[in-house]
């Protein structure tokens, strides 16, 4: 009989985007092929010396990607949560050239090998066009959001994320995140990022607590966002 642990699994992957076109029992195939990995906050479980191809899928908890530039600083590339596909899989137009994953808070990560997701292409044409629109999409939303990073202060930056981390999370507040982790999101000092939140607070728009942003005026942020 299958047991919770693996009904709960089965549920996860079916809601993943990638996997919608699989029946039941091509689920029940899949999750023997994938191996589960709980991560403790804090942890580094990918850098860029790995070798191999592997992809991760988030189940829970949330993943910064990041590079470290030459004068060591730390710049973060995502902050990714759960149902993120990711990693070294060139196949899927995922590459973790030089890049470090580490678990921002507990983490629960599927692993899947490249021989593995090749086979399932081959068996299942229609999971292979959907990573091109997968992939399409996030191309996009990276040039979106090289855009922003390129052409706007660090206020607009900060709103801009701000906004986005509550949309992929469906809710007006953006938890678990530091000071320091959002600056190094937004390419600036933790000073700097204290300070223009502590703005945004004073001019009503947001509530601040530990690791906890509220949103309390969504239209106002996206006018300081675009301006």
């Amino acid at each position: 009989m299958t047991s919770t642990t693996t009904k709960a699994k089965l549920g996860f992957l079916s809601d993943i985007e990638l996997f919608q076109d699989l029946s039941p029992k091509e689920i029940e195939e899949l999750e023997r092929l994938i191996t589960i990995s709980a991560v403790k906050r804090g942890k580094v479980f990918y850098r860029p010396e790995e070798s191999g191809e592997v992809l991760f899928i988030l189940k829970s908890g949330r993943v910064q990607l990041y590079r470290i530039s030459p004068e060591g600083k730390k710049l973060v590339i995502a902050s990714l949560g759960p149902g993120t596909l990711f990693g070294e899989m060139p196949l899927l137009g995922q590459q973790m050239h030089n890049t470090f994953a580490e678990a921002a808070e507990e983490c629960v990560i599927f692993v899947m090998s490249r021989k593995d997701l090749e086979r399932l292409f081959l068996n299942k044409p229609q999971v292979a066009l959907r990573v091109l629109d997968i992939t399409g999409r996030r191309l996009r939303d990276a040039e979106g959001r090289l855009q922003t990073m390129a052409f706007k202060g660090i206020p607009a930056r900060l709103a801009s994320l701000l906004l986005l981390l509550a949309e992929e999370h469906d809710s007006l507040e953006v938890v678990g995140l530091t000071h320091q982790d959002l600056a190094e999101t937004v390419g600036t000092y933790r000073e700097t990022a204290t300070q223009v939140l502590n703005d945004l607070k004073a001019q009503g728009l947001i509530e601040i607590g530990r690791k906890r942003i509220t949103i309390l005026d969504a239209d106002g942020l996206m006018a300081v966002a675009e301006s």
